[in-house]
C-alpha cells in the first residue's frame, strides 16, 4: 500500500485504497507522505481521529523515520475560544442556567492559560455543553483584523501554524467548508498544498453533500439576534427600536423552532409544510429578519460592529431566499430538528460533479482510503457516488487469520427485522452467546427505538438469570467514558447506535462478540435517500442493487470490524437479519464481510469460546 501511495504522489494521481483492518493504513500513508517532501493535509472523519492521528500516530513515525519535519492540527473555529464573544457574552450576563453562566467562567480560566484554546482540551468541561456556544465564533460573526484580541486569537494562531508545518491534519468537515469556500470565491481556510490523503474516504459522498448544499439554521438566526441586540446596546442606545428588532427576531427564531417540535426528526418540504405552524413561522422569521435588517443598515455606519451585524443579516436572508427557491429535480430540500436547532437544508442528489472536478481538475496528489470502500472489491459504487470513475483502486486484505480468529454466527428462527418481535427475539437469541462469552459484548442497533427497547429487556433478563454483566447504552455518558467503563469492567454488554459502528477500537479481551440487530439501511422515509431512490428508479435504474444495497453492504463491514483488531483478538460475529439467507442477495453481503466461518448452530459457539486460544 505504501509503494502505491508513494507512486500516486509522485505522479500526482488519483488513488482510491481499501486497507482491511490490521493493515496498518496510517502508517502505509504517513511515511510515503513524509518522505515525498512538499506539504501534506490529512483529513480523517472526526475530532477524535484527528487527535489520535496527531498525538499518537504522527509522533510515533517521525520517530522511527528521525526527521525534523513540523505537522500543525487545525481545527474548525467553533473548537476554538473567541476572546472577543466569551468576553462579550459574560458581560452581558444573559444564560439559560446558572449552571450555564458557571460552566463559562470556567471556560474563561481554561482560555486564560491554555496554548492553544482547544476546546477537546479543556478538562472537565463536556465539549457538548451549551456554554460554549457562548465562548467561540463563527465565520459569519468573526471580526477578523477589526477585533481587539486579534494578535492573540487562537484561531490565528492554528492557521498561522498550519501555514508554517509540512503535514496539517484537519477534518473532513472542515476540509469540505475549505473546498467550498474556495468555490464561492471566498478566501480559503487551509494553507495550499501539493498532497491530499483522505482517511475514513467511506464517509465524504455524505460530508460533501452536506457542503456542497445549502442550509440556515434557527441557531444561526439566535446568534445574529444576540449579537445584534449586545452591539446596539452599546453603539446605537439611543435607538432603543434596533435592540428590540433583535429581540423580535429571536422570539420569531424560537418559534420557528417550536413549529415543529419534535426533537431529531427529518421531514421532507412538502410535509414540514403540511405542520399548521411551519409556513406562518417561518414567514414571521423573514419578516423579523428583514425588519432587523434595516435597522442594521441605518445605523452600519456608526460602528464596524454594527456593519458587521448587516453584513451577516444581508447573508442570512440571501440564504433563506435561496433555499425556498431550490425547487430544482436535482436538489432536495428538507427540514432537521435536533435539540433546541431547526435547520433548513437543501441537498444536491449527487455530489459526483462538484467532487470529481474538484479532484480529477485539481493538479494535486489525491489518496482515498479506508477500510471499507467497496463491496466484495468492487468499488464502483463509491467511484460513481463520488466522481472518481477514472481514478486507480487499490484493494489490501486484511493480514489477519480470520478463518482461525472468528466465527459469523446466524441464529435460526428469527422473525422478519420490520416485525415488533424482532428485538425480543435477537435479545433471547443473544442471552446463551452472552452466557458463553461472559458478557464483554457489542451490541449495534440500527434505530434508537431498538436500543432502547432491547435495554429494558437485556436488564431484565440478566436479572432473572442471576448474570453480573454491566449494561452501557449510548447515551448515558459521554462515548469515551463509556468505552473506557467498558474496557475496565472486562464483561460488559455496551448497546449503542450509529455512532458505535465506525471509529471505536477496543483490541483484547474486552470484547469478544458483537451482535447487529439488522442490515443497516438507511431509512427510505429519509428526505434525502427518498429523494435518490426516487431519482434512480426513475431513470430506469434499480435503486435497490445500485444505492441501498452497497451502502448497507459498507456500514455493517463497518460494524462488523469493531470485533477482530490485531492479530491476537478472537470473537464472535452475531448477525440478527433472517434475510441474509433468506434473500437473493444475502449470499453477496456476507461474501463481503471478514472470511469467518460461519455457522448456525449455537454449540459452535460455546464451543469457540471454551477451545484454547491458539499460541
Amino acid at each position: 500500500m505504501s509503494r502505491g501511495i508513494a507512486k500516486t504522489l509522485a505522479s500526482s494521481g488519483v488513488l482510491v485504497a481499501e486497507a482491511g483492518t490490521g493493515t496498518g493504513k496510517t502508517l502505509a500513508y504517513l511515511v510515503p507522505a513524509l518522505l515525498a517532501g512538499g506539504k501534506t493535509i490529512v483529513s480523517t472523519g472526526t475530532k477524535a481521529l484527528q487527535d489520535q492521528l496527531y498525538r499518537r500516530d504522527i509522533p510515533a513515525v517521525l520517530e522511527a523515520l528521525s526527521m525534523p519535519v513540523k505537522t500543525s492540527l487545525l481545527k474548525g473555529r467553533a473548537n476554538y475560544v473567541c476572546h472577543f464573544h466569551l468576553e462579550r457574552n459574560l458581560a452581558d450576563g444573559r444564560f439559560a442556567s446558572a449552571e450555564e453562566a458557571a460552566t463559562l467562567h470556567r471556560i474563561q480560566r481554561f482560555a486564560a492559560t491554555s496554548d492553544s484554546g482547544d476546546r477537546s482540551e479543556a478538562t472537565g468541561i463536556r465539549e457538548t455543553h451549551p456554554a460554549w456556544s457562548y465562548a467561540v465564533s463563527t465565520r459569519e460573526n468573526c471580526l477578523g483584523s477589526e477585533c481587539a484580541h486579534f494578535r492573540d486569537c487562537f484561531v490565528m494562531k492554528a492557521r498561522k501554524e498550519a501555514l508554517e508545518s509540512e503535514l496539517v491534519v484537519v477534518n473532513h468537515h472542515l476540509f469540505f467548508a475549505d473546498l467550498w469556500l474556495r468555490d464561492e470565491g471566498v478566501a480559503e481556510l487551509l494553507p495550499a498544498s501539493h498532497n491530499v490523503i483522505l482517511d475514513e474516504a467511506h464517509q465524504l459522498a455524505d460530508t460533501a453533500a452536506l457542503f456542497f448544499g445549502q442550509s440556515v439554521s434557527t441557531g444561526q438566526i439566535i446568534d445574529l439576534a444576540r449579537d445584534a441586540r449586545q452591539t446596539a446596546l452599546v453603539f446605537a442606545r439611543d435607538t432603543p427600536a434596533l435592540a428590540q428588532a433583535a429581540e423580535q427576531l429571536d422570539k420569531a427564531a424560537k418559534s420557528l423552532r417550536m413549529s415543529v417540535p419534535e426533537p431529531n426528526l427529518r421531514l421532507p418540504v412538502k410535509l414540514a409544510q403540511t405542520r399548521a405552524d411551519f409556513v406562518g413561522a417561518l414567514e414571521a422569521a423573514k419578516v423579523a429578519l428583514a425588519e432587523l435588517d434595516a435597522g442594521l443598515k441605518a445605523h452600519a455606519e456608526r460602528a464596524e460592529e454594527l456593519a458587521d451585524c448587516h453584513v451577516r443579516s444581508q447573508d442570512m436572508m440571501r440564504r433563506l431566499e435561496n433555499w425556498q427557491g431550490r425547487d430544482e429535480a436535482d436538489w432536495v430540500r428538507w427540514v432537521e430538528t435536533a435539540g433546541r436547532a431547526m435547520t433548513l437544508h437543501a441537498t444536491p442528489l449527487s455530489v459526483a460533479d462538484f467532487f470529481g472536478a474538484q479532484v480529477m481538475q485539481d493538479g494535486r496528489a489525491w489518496v482515498l482510503t479506508s477500510a471499507t470502500l467497496s463491496v466484495g472489491g468492487d468499488f464502483s459504487h463509491l467511484l460513481s457516488r463520488l466522481g472518481l470513475d477514472e481514478a486507480k483502486t487499490l484493494c489490501v486484505d486484511s493480514p489477519f487469520d480470520y478463518p482461525t480468529q472468528g466465527l459469523i454466527y446466524l441464529p435460526t428462527g428469527l422473525p422478519e427485522p420490520n416485525t415488533r418481535e424482532h428485538t425480543q427475539a435477537v435479545v433471547e437469541a443473544a442471552l446463551p452467546v452472552l452466557e458463553a462469552s461472559g458478557g464483554r459484548a457489542f451490541m449495534l442497533f440500527t434505530s434508537l427505538r431498538a436500543l432502547d427497547n432491547a435495554r429494558a429487556m437485556l436488564a431484565a433478563a440478566f436479572e432473572k438469570r442471576g448474570l453480573d454483566f454491566p449494561v452501557l447504552a449510548q447515551g448515558d455518558e459521554p462515548k469515551q467514558v463509556l468505552l473506557e467503563r467498558f474496557r475496565q469492567s472486562g464483561r460488559a454488554v455496551l448497546l449503542g447506535s450509529q455512532s458505535f459502528w465506525e471509529g471505536v477500537d477496543m483490541p483484547g479481551e474486552a470484547l469478544s462478540v458483537v451482535i447487529i440487530d439488522k442490515l443497516p439501511f438507511a431509512p427510505p422515509d429519509d428526505p434525502v435517500v427518498a429523494a435518490r431512490i426516487a431519482r434512480i428508479n426513475e431513470a430506469g435504474g434499480n435503486a435497490f442493487m445500485e444505492y441501498q444495497l452497497p451502502e448497507a453492504v459498507i456500514s455493517l463491514k463497518q460494524g462488523a470490524g469493531r470485533l477482530i483488531r490485531t492479530e491476537t483478538d478472537r470473537g464472535v460475529l452475531m448477525l440478527c437479519d433472517p434475510r441474509l439467507m433468506g434473500k437473493a442477495y444475502g449470499r453477496k453481503v456476507l461474501d463481503a464481510l471478514p472470511p469467518m466461518r460461519r455457522t448456525r448452530k449455537l454449540e459452535d459457539v460455546r464451543s469457540f469460546f471454551m477451545a484454547e486460544v491458539p499460541a
